[in-house]
């Protein structure tokens, strides 16, 4: 594959899944500067690897390994441990809309535990088996399945309180 046809269906991906991977980002993190930081990082990195992953599906689930990587790469950094004390409360309407209901779930997704987030993401969201998440996690299944659970309980706590108001 010549260069400008590499560079055509490199653009091509990016313009078709470039909104979807960074909700995706999104909700990993939590943070949109954060979320168009992982977006960059993993599009760079999928591009010089373009070549060797051009084949049907694998470009994404590429570039989401990347950004899994790459979240807990910055997650780790010392001066991303520092957090805020307190959060401001979020007043929510009576009939909240879906934009209000995904707002809500977002919240709620960032205060689960890091790797109950993640397995949340990757198995309820973007679909992945229980074993396609433990490989892109580098975690068994049996922790997967642990997480996964944990996480969905964490969640219906949250926001079941929320639709019943």
């Amino acid at each position: 594959m010549s260069r400008p046809d590499r560079d055509a269906a490199f653009s091509e991906f990016v313009a078709a899944r470039q909104g979807h991977l960074r909700r995706v980002a999104y909700a990993l993190c939590g943070d949109w500067h954060r979320a168009e930081d992982l977006l960059q990082t993993s599009l760079t990195k999928l591009y010089v690897a373009w070549p060797r992953i051009r084949h049907e599906g694998g470009e994404e689930a590429y570039c989401r390994q990347i950004m899994v990587r790459a979240n807990i790469d910055e997650s780790r950094r010392p001066w991303r441990r520092e957090r805020p004390s307190d959060r401001l409360p979020e007043l929510q309407a009576e009939g909240a809309t879906p934009v209000e209901e995904r707002s809500a779930l977002f919240d709620a997704l960032q205060d689960l535990p890091e790797q109950q987030r993640k397995v949340v993401v990757l198995r309820h969201w973007l679909g992945l088996s229980v074993r396609e998440a433990a490989v892109e996690l580098g975690i068994s299944e049996g922790t997967v399945k642990s997480h996964s659970s944990r996480g969905l309980a964490a969640l219906e706590a949250v926001l079941s309180p929320q639709r019943h108001a």
